[in-house]
């Protein structure tokens, strides 16, 4: 079913990630239901909002820096292109500061 999608271990650790931050929001809205504030996002938000938000722009610097990661090894005198795990640990920093302050 799934040969069609090159699985290495940061596409499954990116996937499993986004599928346990899904499951988790489900049973904390369940216990505690939101409500709309404003953050530094130019519009009010809930929780299911900002994880949306994050979510896209997690995904957004992933295939930036896919893209990108050629260009870096000229850029940046590199011998190889950089690890994926950066991008990665990147992009859920970002969720993480748009969940909170967002």
């Amino acid at each position: 079913m799934f040969d069609w999608m090159v699985w290495t271990t940061p596409v499954a650790v990116f996937f499993s990630c986004i599928a346990l931050m899904l499951a988790g929001m489900t049973v904390w809205e369940l216990k505690s239901p939101t409500t709309e504030r404003k953050g530094f996002l130019p519009i009010s938000t809930t929780r299911g909002d900002r994880l949306f938000i994050g979510l896209l722009t997690a995904a957004y610097v992933n295939l930036a820096f896919v893209g990108l990661s050629e260009k870096f090894v000229t850029w940046f005198h590199l011998d190889k292109e950089p690890s994926v795990w950066i991008s990665f640990v990147f992009s859920m920093a970002l969720l993480a500061l748009i969940m909170k302050k967002g």
